[in-house]
């Protein structure tokens, strides 16, 4: 499986709450990277949506949702992918894989939530086969 990754949008139009995104996906990306992961795709596009990081270690491919925050005041970033999300996301790696999938592969659905800090520090908890 091979797709080259998705370029990421100008910096020109973007708020602070897209940067903080934007953060939170660099941060998680950087821990699967660390783990001996590699990039297939970000910010991957298609009509039903987008996932956030599609990331593969030799059959295994994660479709990767993350969720940023910049405070605990509206709760971790796993408490906002209930069972909608959850059902959107399935069927869009239901179309990723239509479109560049291959027999042999193993495929989860994570989590990751990324607490934004101060000092441009994020703290990155996956939850890993979340659902």
């Amino acid at each position: 499986m091979s797709v080259a990754p998705a370029s990421v949008r100008g910096m020109e139009a973007r708020g602070p709450r897209a940067e903080l995104g934007s953060a939170g996906e660099g941060a998680a990306l950087d821990w699967y990277l660390a783990r001996g992961f590699r990039l297939v795709a970000r910010n991957w596009r298609c009509p039903l949506g987008e996932l956030d990081l599609i990331v593969r270690r030799g059959s295994l491919v994660a479709f990767v949702e993350v969720k940023t925050r910049a405070g605990s005041g509206f709760g971790g970033g796993y408490e906002a992918v209930g069972w909608r999300k959850q059902h959107k996301l399935r069927q869009l790696a239901e179309a990723f894989v239509a479109r560049h999938g291959r027999s042999g592969f193993e495929y989860r659905f994570d989590v990751a939530s990324v607490m934004s800090g101060r000092s441009s520090r994020h703290d990155v908890h996956v939850f890993e086969d979340a659902f």
